[in-house]
């Protein structure tokens, strides 16, 4: 009700100024997109699979922009052993690693997705389907989607909400860590 008012009051007033002859500065849309800066400078073989991913989040959502490397609210890193998993210090801020043991046998774009899903405030849905984003390594090697479902896209823009620009706060020590999202490599024992 509130923004409905608002965009009522600004149709108004613009009204009134042209009437008057006054141009008004283009106002800003009542749903601006929050711009989220990710840095791919310690990605690696990942920096395309990011660009991909942040092309998968744009298009999903109507209210949110993941930019490259203009900023680092969320950096992302190429790490070797110990699994893929991100680390949220606040709604769209927080660093993603990428195992490279791991993206061998799961899908990269499909991993890299579902971890920045852990940074737009999406939690874990180990149900093993594959059709959700957010079930992880749970829908097995073989699953290969890496778009959020309808309903996943819709939480994200509902988190966005009224937001606009996100400040730069991936450095923060501390926040909430998403582990176990993809089961273990499965390495034959030696000898």
């Amino acid at each position: 009700m509130t923004s409905r008012i608002s965009r009522l009051l600004v149709a108004v007033v613009a009204t009134a100024g042209a009437t008057l002859g006054v141009t008004l500065a283009n106002p800003s849309p009542a749903s601006a997109a929050m711009t989220i800066c990710y840095n791919t400078s310690q990605a690696g073989s990942f920096v395309g699979v990011a660009g991909q991913a942040a092309t998968i989040w744009n298009n999903a959502t109507s209210n949110l922009t993941l930019t490259a490397n203009c900023g680092s609210n969320l950096r992302i890193y190429s790490i070797t052993g110990g699994g893929s998993y991100a680390v949220r210090t606040s709604l769209g801020n927080g660093r993603v690693y990428i195992d490279t043991q791991q993206a061998q046998q799961y899908s990269p774009l499909r991993i890299m997705s579902h971890e920045i899903g852990h940074i737009l405030g999406l939690p874990d849905n180990y149900n093993g389907n594959c059709a959700l984003l957010m079930s992880g390594g749970s829908a097995g090697t073989s699953c290969t989607n890496p778009y959020p479902s309808s309903a996943e896209a819709s939480r994200v823009t509902q988190l966005f909400a009224g937001t606009r620009v996100g400040p730069d706060r991936a450095d923060s020590v501390g926040g909430q860590v998403f582990r176990d999202s993809w089961p273990s490599t499965m390495l034959a024992p030696i000898g």
